[in-house]
């Protein structure tokens, strides 16, 4: 069967910890493709306008740049409004009848899974992966909610504190690729 993975977020910017995640759900659960899909408005940051998708997607692309089994899907981006991924997972599940799907999540969210929209509908569409977190504590699934935790790279990075860096006129070297620091200087964005 064939096994795909789907990482929504607003990767805002895409940064090594995302690389570290896909290549660690690619090795460790066998994905034949793995797709990255920013979230227009992410439910869980109500407060916060996020960087224009067209910049999004311009990092994202030079950040998978030769990457053959990851993909970006503008889906969520493409609907606008509030990203749910209920309806994501719908969508992925009448396109690729017969796979198996896997989503990865972050720890934190784990705990709050079951107040997702149309949680039983979610947890019967696909596995989560939780993307390992330094010094977090391995969290259990609540009911009827299944996954597993990635081994993974734990890299304590996230991308409010690269947009902190930027603005602060800090160095990002080591913590994005280097064409997506390059593109984050050329155009300013974050400053």
């Amino acid at each position: 069967m064939q096994r795909i993975g789907l990482f929504g977020g607003s990767f805002d910017p895409v940064h090594l910890g995302h690389l570290l995640v896909a290549q660690a759900a690619l090795e460790e659960v066998g994905l034949e493709r793995l797709f990255f899909i920013p979230a227009a408005q992410s439910p869980f940051k109500p407060g916060t306008v996020p960087t224009p998708a067209a910049e999004r997607l311009r990092l994202l692309r030079l950040a998978l740049a030769g990457q053959n089994r990851c993909e970006i899907d503008e889906q969520e981006l493409q609907r606008g409004g509030i990203s749910y991924t209920i309806e994501t997972l719908r969508d992925y599940a009448r396109r690729f009848p017969g796979v198996q799907l896997f989503y990865l999540i972050g720890a934190d969210h784990v705990p709050s899974l079951t107040k997702w929209r149309a949680a039983d509908e979610l947890a019967g569409l696909a596995e989560f992966l939780v993307i390992p977190r330094p010094g977090q504590p391995q969290t259990e699934f609540p009911s009827p909610f299944r996954g597993r935790a990635l081994k993974g790279f734990p890299l304590g990075v996230s991308a409010s504190e690269i947009r902190a860096r930027v603005k602060a006129g800090l160095p990002i070297d080591h913590l994005v690729v280097p064409a997506v620091a390059e593109a984050i200087h050329k155009y300013r964005l974050y400053s």
